[in-house]
């Protein structure tokens, strides 16, 4: 533990500043994609320092999968009750969609790596903790990571300020507009940022459209893990889930169904955020930035392809 500290403590560090500093900065700089940034600024300094490497690695990995864990709080599947049977069947069809055309797109596309995979799932259920839950099941190395969040976390603050934009010159019901911004915007905060621009009572439907799409991210993760296993290895398929996504499935079951204390939920997605903060931190410090330069802009035009795909399907099926 002793060659690990070090490491750790700077992955901390970093992931303190960032949240730090996201209060100070404008709305898409949340303190996940601020850690990223300023871990793969520093991170060709820290290669220079062999005895931070143990600690660092450590804190990519584990924190990211205990963040998973911890996500599972804020989980309802009460949530997918107070839609409507035909809207959430229409989320779950969109979804679906994405998420296979993510599957097959990805190598058409010629998408590095698993980004396209990342950033498919990121757009389908919940943008960087979508991203966080699936990158350690399908080994995503730390550019692929790094790719994702910033290309879901660009595309995701663009979409919160035009889409109400284009309710201007497009109006709609309320429930309709709700409809859009719930089940397109990636984050939670894209969901919030346009839906109360738009008026109160767009913003408060809005996020409860957003919670049913995120109570898919249990089976939809089971989706990509069969996926991914299917594709790696067509002649002996075994469908093996980790530690961290059976505990992810049963507390979110408990949590839905079972009431719990307020302060633990709060408590429990407090200290999620900031661990999946210090995780970013340290995937940034083992990010080659000119790597990432090169495989980024492929990355990017992914996500805009998907993104267009489950908005334009959203919008016909919509009312």
């Amino acid at each position: 533990m002793r060659t690990k500290l070090p490491g750790i403590v700077l992955a901390v560090g970093l992931g303190l500043a960032a949240i730090f500093l996201s209060g100070l900065t404008p709305s898409f700089l949340n303190s996940y994609l601020l850690a990223l940034l300023v871990g793969m600024i520093l991170a060709p300094f820290v290669n220079k320092l062999p005895q931070l490497n143990a600690g660092i690695s450590l804190s990519s990995a584990k924190m990211l999968e205990w963040s998973v864990v911890l996500l599972a709080f804020s989980i309802d599947y009460k949530a997918i009750g107070a839609i409507g049977a035909k809207d959430f069947a229409v989320i779950i069809m969109v979804v679906l969609v994405v998420l296979l055309a993510t599957y097959y797109l990805s190598k058409m596309l010629s998408c590095p790596g698993k980004t396209g995979w990342l950033v498919g799932f990121g757009t389908a259920i919940c943008g960087s903790s979508a991203i966080a839950a699936l990158a350690p099941k399908i080994k995503a190395n730390k550019e692929d990571v790094a790719i994702s969040l910033a290309s879901v976390n660009l595309l995701g603050s663009l979409a919160m300020v035009l889409l109400p934009f284009v309710f201007e010159f497009y109006p709609l019901l309320e429930k309709e507009m709700a409809f859009l911004i719930g089940a397109s915007l990636h984050s939670v905060g894209n969901v919030a940022g346009a839906g109360f621009s738009v008026s109160e009572e767009v913003g408060q439907l809005a996020l409860v459209y957003k919670m049913a799409r995120v109570a898919l991210l249990s089976p939809a993760l089971l989706f990509m893990v069969w996926l991914d296993s299917r594709k790696s290895n067509e002649q002996k398929f075994r469908f093996q889930l980790p530690w961290y996504l059976i505990v992810f499935i049963a507390v979110s079951i408990i949590v839905s169904f079972f009431p719990l204390p307020a302060l633990l939920l709060k408590w429990s997605e407090t200290i999620g955020k900031f661990i999946l903060t210090i995780a970013m931190a340290a995937i940034g410090l083992k990010v080659d930035v000119f790597r990432l330069l090169k495989a980024g802009q492929r990355g990017l035009v992914f996500a805009l392809v998907i993104f267009i795909l489950q908005i334009s399907l959203l919008w016909l099926l919509n009312g």
